[in-house]
């Protein structure tokens, strides 16, 4: 594949996403969601941050493979979804415990 096929795919794949992804703000705009899909869409977020969570706590060579700054923001995540039910704040605990604990180890 050439420069200038790889650039045309590029660009064709790009606009395909923002035709795709744009389509449903300009769809919906106006409208209101229903009940059920707005409390639905308010469990995006958490089901983001479990995946992400598994796969960092699995790993690329198995569930050894953690290391403890890792392990340690895991846990302090859960603690503090479990405590304060908030997204943000299991954020802000789980990246300082990670960065405090991989400057000490």
């Amino acid at each position: 594949m050439n420069n200038t096929t790889a650039l045309l795919l590029l660009l064709a794949c790009g606009a395909v996403t923002y035709a795709a992804r744009s389509s449903l703000i300009l769809l919906l705009a106006d409208r209101t969601l229903p009940l059920t899909v707005q409390q639905a869409l308010k469990n995006v977020g958490p089901a983001v941050l479990a995946a992400l969570t598994v796969s960092l706590a699995v790993g690329p060579e198995g569930i050894g493979s953690v290391e403890l700054a890792e392990a340690a923001a895991l846990l302090a995540a859960a603690v503090a979804t479990v405590w304060k039910r908030n997204l943000m704040l299991t954020f802000a605990a789980g990246m300082t415990t990670l960065w405090i604990v991989g400057a000490l180890t």
